[in-house]
């Protein structure tokens, strides 16, 4: 895995240029618009998207063939991207992070608390996009894996929306489960959020070994 690591680093070294545009492009966010959860989340998900580009790197010409000609277990693949994802979207989140916090204190619109909380709010929902558009990655490959997680995503918006009319329709109140969590601690909501996410993205992580383990180069 350490050399599927160093890999995917040198890789991202070569496209450095690309990181400095996106970092350019974040710092002038930061500077023009008050949204910090826009800043923290856009650069976050870019971070985790560069994991998709490294998989379509390894598929091109048929280099899986040759790539797990080498001593690399296909359970290590899977292990090192989801490592990967997560090296190189906690990177992204922290300097994002201390963007939001720098602009929020020199514009004097956010105290470094509320900073902090938008920012650990939105770990739970990159996490999940990780977990969901990885397997699909590995499953099809390339634009029809986006594809796929897209739909997937639009899927899931879809059910809570047909949940929500059913409860509607059916006379369902909500609103006292509503109460109920807005009652609650929001750091134990985020704690429980987080843990969550992470359960779901090792329940990626096992699909995504299966999926390796049944594919053919």
């Amino acid at each position: 895995m350490k050399g599927l690591l160093q890999k995917d680093f040198r890789l991202m070294v070569k496209q450095s240029k690309f990181f400095t545009t996106i970092a350019f492009i974040t710092v002038i966010f930061a500077g023009v618009v008050e949204n910090i959860s826009f800043i923290i989340s856009y650069l976050t998900f870019i971070g985790f998207m560069f994991t998709l580009s490294t998989i379509s790197y390894d598929e091109f010409d048929n280099g899986n063939a040759f790539l797990f000609s080498l001593p690399i277990t296909r359970r290590g693949y899977v292990v090192e991207k989801y490592g990967f994802g997560l090296l190189m979207g906690g990177s992204c989140w922290i300097f994002a992070t201390l963007i939001a916090v720098v602009c929020g204190q020199v514009r004097r619109t956010n105290s470094i608390n509320d900073s902090l909380a938008v920012a650990f709010m939105i770990i739970p929902v990159m996490l999940l996009l990780l977990a969901i558009i990885l397997p699909f990655q590995l499953k099809f490959g390339g634009e029809k894996g986006r594809i796929a997680a897209i739909a997937m995503v639009g899927i899931v918006f879809i059910v809570f929306l047909g949940v929500a009319k059913i409860t509607k329709t059916m006379h369902i109140d909500l609103s006292g489960l509503l109460n109920r969590i807005e009652t609650m601690d929001t750091r134990m909501l985020g704690v429980a959020a987080i843990a969550v996410s992470i359960g779901v993205l090792l329940l990626s992580g096992r699909i995504s070994v299966t999926i390796m383990e049944k594919k053919e180069f």
